[in-house]
């Protein structure tokens, strides 16, 4: 072994983190059609009457906007699914990288277990499309290797890294906060190699990574948003253990998660095994955050299963082992691991790309600059996979131009907001998600939306997932059916914008 990751077992690494990724035109990821909705109209608004019908888009400084500033410039370009592919398929690679400069920062060998932490590339934050706090938290590994790496020179890294925390802060406040919180411990721990006592250690650790925390002025002084209450929700972590790396094969993803939770729970127990203490140290933090933070703040959700994967993954890297060959064993366990859950992946990515494929072949039928009522058959939330239809609809904004009722439009968090309050209560995710009955959640009913949806706004009503047919009341006639998709016209009423300025050019 080498003191750094070997450049085989680095490409292996690499290019197992976005084979997935490779084929799918659009990455099956579950948000993301709708965020490439949201790129399309931030980069065309301005040329396109038929969205500034519909929408508006003003620029704020929110601390959720990581893959949005890059897509939003590469859409002017190559248009928005393609700039959305060309950075999503980054985000995976970054955090494999970010991994093994870690590594190197700690001037450690190749980390036995580092085939394990390369799969929470695909953990379940990622394959649900939140791919803003995604890039922020690969990036932060990456910020905390310089950290670590720079720890010699204070004053050359609070240059570097308070700027660089502001950046992770606008690409999302997550990641900002995962960063900040890793930061501090991996300090700590610095200075008790260095023979500082623990309260000594943890005051100054404190002060170096108060620059850090500059972006706060931004949250206090910045764009308000709507009030969130926070959320606890404590029968939920443990779905988020078991569902650490869920994808679509329940008994895959569960055996894949225990098997990693046994790595590491005997890598703690037995004495074979030891944590380098700075990477151990920033493992247990993130893993006492994922513990104690809610479900919902912010604005956010799922916040506290956001941490897991990182934290796992730095501390599945913190793992050494003294006895050579079974550091070669482990890593090539590991290795073949990656290689079996990458091949996984990619065959699920392939399913769930065709499926979206088949729903996407009504979009031609859509007329340009529609206002358009989605109603989605979606699985229960208790449910282990999906097809991930539930914003599919943003790729109809790509290509229509419409109105749908499946962005997301919370003041503080995203830019974007409608110019149809009328639409109300079907104006906003989950608004086109329709659950079964039996579903422990369901917010929207079919038939009641049907009915309710105002005509004056909706001319068209869009379902995925229930069968077709020659009309869903008197006025909402099929208009073309294909596969899993069906369009409905209204057939009274037409879209009336009801507001009397006009609508702003960027």
């Amino acid at each position: 072994m080498t003191d750094i990751p070997t450049r085989r077992i680095a490409f292996l690494l690499l290019a197992c983190a976005v084979a997935p990724l490779l084929w799918p035109a659009i990455p099956p990821l579950n948000d993301l059609p709708g965020h490439i909705g949201r790129y399309h109209i931030a980069a065309t608004l301005a040329q396109s009457p038929a969205l500034q019908a519909h929408w508006r888009y003003e620029w704020a400084l929110v601390g959720n906007l990581g893959v949005d500033l890059p897509a939003i410039a590469l859409a002017r370009v190559i248009g928005a699914e393609a700039a959305a592919k060309a950075i999503v398929i980054l985000i995976p690679a970054l955090f494999v990288g970010g991994l093994m400069m870690l590594t190197r920062a700690r001037r450690l060998r190749v980390p036995p277990l580092i085939g394990f932490a390369a799969t929470l590339a695909y953990g379940q934050a990622f394959q649900l499309g939140f791919v803003n706090f995604a890039l922020a938290a690969a990036l932060a590994l990456w910020a905390l290797a310089t950290w670590i790496a720079l720890a010699p020179r204070p004053t050359l890294r609070l240059m570097l890294l308070t700027p660089a925390a502001c950046a992770l802060w606008v690409a999302h406040s997550f990641g900002w906060g995962l960063f900040g919180l890793a930061a501090f411990a991996a300090d700590t721990a610095l200075r008790r190699e260095r023979g500082r006592p623990w309260p000594r250690a943890l005051i100054e650790a404190g002060m170096s990574c108060l620059p850090l925390a500059l972006p706060i002025l931004a949250m206090v002084s910045g764009h308000g948003g709507e009030a969130q209450p926070l959320a606890w929700d404590w029968r939920a972590k443990a779905v988020w253990v078991a569902g650490l790396l869920r994808d679509r094969w329940k008994w895959f993803d569960v055996a894949s998660a225990i098997l990693i939770a046994g790595l590491l729970w005997t890598a703690i127990r037995h004495r074979a095994f030891r944590f380098d203490p700075v990477l151990g140290a920033v493992a247990a933090i993130l893993v006492a955050a994922f513990a104690m933070l809610p479900r919902l703040a912010l604005g956010g959700a799922y916040v506290d299963m956001r941490m897991l994967a990182p934290a796992l993954a730095v501390a599945l890297i913190a793992v050494r082992v003294a006895e050579p060959r079974l550091t070669a064993r482990l890593l090539l366990f590991g290795l073949a691991f990656l290689i079996v859950r990458t091949g996984a992946t990619t065959a699920s990515f392939a399913i769930v790309a065709q499926r979206q494929q088949a729903a996407l072949h009504i979009v031609p039928a859509i007329p340009r600059g529609a206002a358009v009522l989605v109603l989605v058959n979606e699985p229960c939330a208790s449910d282990w996979s999906s097809d991930r239809l539930g914003h599919l609809a943003g790729i109809a904004e790509v290509r229509r131009d419409i109105f749908d009722n499946g962005q997301w439009t919370i003041a503080g968090q995203q830019l974007l907001a409608h110019r149809h309050p009328l639409a109300a209560p079907y104006d906003r995710d989950p608004s086109q998600l329709v659950y079964r009955k039996a579903c422990e959640y369901a917010p929207t009913d079919f038939a009641a939306a049907v009915r309710d949806a105002d005509r004056r706004v909706f001319t068209h009503v869009w379902t995925i997932g229930f069968p077709a047919r020659p009309s869903l009341a008197p006025n909402v006639i099929r208009v073309a059916s294909d596969g899993p998709s069906t369009l409905y016209r209204i057939a009274t009423g037409r879209a009336v914008n009801r507001l009397s300025h006009p609508a702003p050019t960027r």
